[in-house]
């Protein structure tokens, strides 16, 4: 190969030497390499070697450089010194030895070449080239003919003072014939890497991962020299097929780490991540990958707008990790799928996933949040996002599978709660500096609405307790019997049940961890009064199945009567009795006749009364015998007892209940909201409780008239002064119905005892009047009969002053007589008097004022509102009077039928 002479500069003032092509190449190993020749080959192997070797001395690493001096100084001053010309080393002057063989393991590693032929001349031709700095000439013609390489390394001064020596770099360099550019290139890449080695600790990772510094260094080729040839045009395909397969490979490797994060790095070796991250955007900015472009951004449409989209890719790091680590969460938790089917381990799963979720996003804010803020300004708010969207999609399928609310679903969801205000007070406080304030990041974290959801569920809740309500109601409606639940229980087995409901509901209402408010309470109340007031009107209905019963067996007891009773309506008792009314046990008003002293009812009586009736009819017609009697409170009117024994219990156990819905804590202040009704109430059971008070009254009254007009019609109405007063006084009747008053207090609670009595002592009265002015054919009056009827009517008042310890009072008992007094006055008045006053009051009733010669009397309405000022009630006074100067007047007045 011809002589190859190359001018080479060296760092300082160095000899300048030619070299033998054909002593100093290797042979060729790579065969014909397409686009690629020996100088780049050799660049690339310098490279190699100078990056691996650049810790070692002589390559920058160490601060003596390796010496290497000629022995040409030494045996010029020194004679025959201890170092011949066969000897490895010599001494220059007073000067250190220098090596003149290849001792040092660097070089013999790296093959560096020595003198072949003793130095002596050369050197001494070189120093005596005379005084000052001027080199060898590189082409000048060597002593003793040929070449030498060692002369590469001559570094003997022309002065007395040596020179520097060549470094092992420098010697490589010069060897391997690496341009002055290529080597200046090479150095400010290492320099690179060393800026990085002093600003972070040299650190091994305990994965066996490289160094940062290494990562550092690779991310400032990227960004500089790698990403300079990559924007030339003129690029070769097979540098743009390795280019880019080197950079996705770096870049793949680099965001497995960066999508797992979590996983990666720990406390110890989180700042990696500033050094992987560079590393992985420089490789997608070089890949074309870092830039978004988007239409119709600009003024006009159609425009396009390019945008570094390297805070996107942080972005994306940041919520695949942060999902990648809640995945690995509940995947080595307990918060599988299969878990939420069981609802008490799905609610524990829940708080301890909410108490993990927190600490991971403690986690990020506090470790990986400060080194990610330099990509990404809001990195802790895109971590706290992502949480609150994991976290909330399996809170969404716990949800879904809730049917009702218990403790444990209200803890989850107050921690679910707890977790979203720390979520949103993270984003707050990491985006407080941004443009928008964080109002764009804000919008994507959907929240849970934990109050929307236990309000729901609350509702849910109200439903199911309230439906078992209704469904106790609806079995009363079909299979409540209304008798007594036990002997100490006197009431219906289904209030009783009811209550209980409703109790209950009250006590787990208020055990549920919610905050209580006014609105609540009284959407439960609200629930219950509605049933209470629905239960309340069945109780007050008085359906019965047997009232068709008793009335056709008291039917049979009134054969003698039923003729004469034309007007008696048996089908609209029948059905005012269905509807549960009090008029559905009066009689029907039989028609108004005048007296007819040899009617043949009377004659038929006259011829009867030797008759006596037996022992068996008398029990047949609900009465014993005089010395024996016994109540003839029938099954149906008992029920009706049991009945308002259940109205007092409901009543009682409501002011209860209502008391403990008064006194309970509120945990919150309430909305304001109050329905419109509620505003001036003060109580939660307003309906319910007027039921009550209205069902109460209305039993009372429908027991009342049955006892009276059913269970003792066969002794009061059907027999009181039936044919004549004298043979049929009030006293056997009044035996019976103390006997009645008797059982009514054994059976009722003392609560239901005083209006029960009074409504029986009311109806007493009305029937009482009813015989006198409504008894129909069976019965007429003389004058003279009037101080008997006085008489049996104060018994029938003592009867009730005395009946109980102070259930009715006299007061009450002489205010609800004076009516009923006031009408048995008329019966004493002459039958002139009687005359008059009906001729005056039906006059001055029908506002026609007096009435003159041949006009007739109006005939007054029948009010049912007997009293002795009411026309109608001296009418019917008038045609029960037997006398003829009545029978005349009605005659003439009214054209009255005779009774038959």
């Amino acid at each position: 190969m011809a002589q190859d002479s190359r001018c080479h500069s060296f760092s300082g003032t160095l000899t300048t030497i030619s070299i033998d092509p054909a002593d100093t190449d290797l042979s060729w190993p790579f065969g014909d390499l397409k686009g690629l020749d020996k100088d780049d080959i050799r660049e690339t192997a310098y490279e190699v070697f100078f990056t691996a070797c650049r810790s070692s001395p002589g390559f920058g690493g160490g601060r003596n450089a390796i010496n290497f001096y000629s022995n040409h100084h030494h045996q010029h001053h020194d004679g025959d010194g201890a170092a011949g010309t066969g000897s490895p080393t010599a001494r220059m002057g007073g000067g250190p030895v220098v090596v003149m063989s290849p001792t040092s393991r660097i070089k013999r590693a790296l093959g560096l070449k020595m003198l072949k032929k003793s130095p002596t001349r050369r050197m001494s031709a070189v120093g005596s080239s005379g005084a000052g700095t001027a080199p060898v000439s590189p082409s000048g013609p060597l002593q003793h003919g040929g070449t030498s390489p060692a002369l590469g390394f001559a570094t003997v001064p022309v002065t007395g003072r040596p020179r520097r020596p060549l470094t092992s770099a420098e010697i490589m360099r010069a060897q391997m014939r690496v341009t002055e550019h290529s080597d200046n290139r090479l150095r400010k890449t290492l320099m690179r890497t060393l800026v990085g080695q002093v600003r972070i600790p040299t650190q091994y990772v305990l994965t066996s991962q490289v160094e940062p510094d290494l990562l550092y260094a690779t991310h400032a080729m990227l960004s500089t020299e790698v990403a300079n040839d990559a924007k030339k045009p003129d690029r070769e395909a097979m540098y743009v097929k390795l280019l880019s397969s080197m950079l996705a490979s770096m870049q793949g490797w680099a965001e497995r780490r960066l999508l797992h994060y979590h996983d990666y790095f720990q406390r110890g070796n989180v700042f990696l991540i500033e050094n992987l991250l560079p590393l992985a955007l420089s490789a997608s900015k070089i890949l074309g990958e870092d830039v978004t472009i988007t239409e119709g951004a600009g003024k006009d449409k159609g425009d396009t707008q390019i945008v570094d989209s390297s805070g996107f890719r942080v972005d994306h790091y940041i919520r695949a990790s942060v999902k990648n680590a809640f995945a690995k969460i509940i995947e080595t938790g307990s918060y599988k799928s299969t878990s939420l089917q069981v609802k008490d381990e799905a609610s524990e799963a829940l708080l301890q996933l909410a108490k993990e979720v927190e600490d991971l996003a403690l986690r990020e804010r506090e470790s990986f949040s400060p080194i990610l803020k330099k990509w990404n300004p809001i990195v802790a708010s895109v971590a706290a996002v992502t949480l609150h969207q994991c976290y909330g999609a399996v809170l969404k399928q716990y949800i879904a599978g809730i049917s009702t609310l218990n403790n444990e679903t209200v803890a989850v969801l107050q921690s679910a709660g707890k977790l979203e205000k720390f979520l949103v007070q993270m984003l707050v406080e990491d985006s407080a500096d941004c443009e928008d304030g964080g109002k764009t990041i804000v919008r994507e974290m959907i929240p849970y609405e934990v109050d929307s959801v236990i309000l729901k569920l609350m509702k849910q809740w109200f439903v199911e307790r309230l439906d078992r309500g209704k469904d106790c109601l609806s079995r009363a409606k079909d299979s409540e019997t209304w008798n007594p639940k036990s002997k100490l229980e006197p009431y219906a087995t289904s209030a009783a049940e009811l209550m209980k409901i409703a109790k209950e509901a009250v006590n787990d209402f208020f055990e549920i961890p919610v905050g209580i408010t006014d609105d609540l309470i009284y959407d439960l109340a609200e629930g219950f009064d509605n049933i209470f007031k629905d239960y309340t009107n069945l109780v007050a209905a008085c359906v019965r199945g047997d009232e068709h019963a008793s009335l056709k067996a008291s039917e049979n007891t009134n054969i003698l009567r039923s003729n004469c009773l034309s007007g008696f309506n048996k089908a609209a008792i029948f059905f005012d009795m269905l509807a549960g009314s009090k008029q559905s046990y009066v009689p029907t008003l039989p028609p108004l006749t005048r007296c007819n002293r040899d009617s043949k009812f009377l004659k038929l009586w006259k011829k009867a009364a030797p008759c006596s009736i037996n022992t068996e009819d008398m029990h047949q017609f609900g009465v014993s015998d005089a010395h024996h009697p016994r109540p003839s409170t029938s099954r149906g009117t008992q029920r009706l007892y049991i009945r308002l024994n259940t109205l007092q219990y409901l009543l009682t156990h409501l002011h209860s209940l209502e008391k403990n819905l008064a006194l309970a804590p509120r945990t919150t202040p309430s909305r304001g909201y109050h329905r419109r009704h509620r505003i001036n109430s003060s109580s939660y059971f307003e309906l319910a409780l007027a039921s009550i008070q209205s069902a109460c009254q209305h039993v009372s009254e429908v027991a009342a008239y049955r006892l009276i007009f059913l269970d003792s019609n066969s002794v009061f109405y059907d027999s009181l002064y039936v044919a004549d007063v004298e043979n049929s006084r009030i006293r056997h009747a009044l035996r019976i119905i103390k006997q009645n008053l008797s059982l009514l207090t054994a059976i009722l609670i003392d609560r239901a005892q005083p209006l029960a009595m009074r409504e029986v002592m009311k109806a007493s009265f009305e029937a009482f009047l009813t015989v006198l002015l409504a008894g129909g054919c069976s019965r007429v009056f003389y004058r003279s009969d009037y101080p008997m009827i006085e008489e049996d009517f104060a018994n029938l008042k003592r009867t009730f002053c005395t009946c109980g310890e102070g259930l009715m009072n006299e007061e009450a008992v002489e205010k609800e007589a004076e009516i009923v007094e006031g009408v048995i006055a008329l019966m004493g008045d002459s039958t002139e008097k009687l005359m008059e006053d009906f001729s005056i009051l039906a006059c001055e009733a029908s506002g026609i004022g007096v009435v003159g010669s041949g006009h007739n009397l109006p005939m007054p309405p029948t009010t049912g509102r007997w009293n002795r000022a009411d026309p109608n009630t001296i009418l019917r006074v008038l045609c029960h009077r037997n006398d003829k100067a009545a029978n005349h007047f009605l005659k003439k007045a009214f054209q009255l039928a005779k009774r038959r």
